[in-house]
C-alpha cells in the first residue's frame, strides 16, 4: 500500500498547488488544462479530493508507528 500512500500524497500535493494558484492569481490549472467543469476536470478534482480523504488514515497509521 505505500505506493497509494505515495501516489495520493503526490496528487494532494499537486491539489494543493493548484489552490495556491488560484488564491494568489486566480488561475485554476486544472480548468486551463482540461476545461470549466468539464466532466474532466470533475474527475480529475474528485480524484483529488478523495485522496485528500484517504490521508486523513495517515495520521492514525504515524500514531501507530511511533509507538
Amino acid at each position: 500500500m505505500k505506493w497509494f500512500d505515495n501516489t495520493a500524497l503526490t496528487l494532494v500535493i499537486i491539489g494543493a498547488i493548484n489552490w495556491l494558484l488560484v488564491g494568489i492569481f486566480r488561475f485554476d490549472l486544472v480548468a486551463f488544462l482540461l476545461g470549466d467543469m468539464s466532466w474532466l476536470s470533475r474527475i480529475v478534482y474528485t480524484i483529488v479530493g478523495l485522496c485528500g480523504l484517504y490521508l486523513f488514515s495517515l495520521y492514525g497509521r504515524i500514531g501507530s508507528m511511533s509507538e
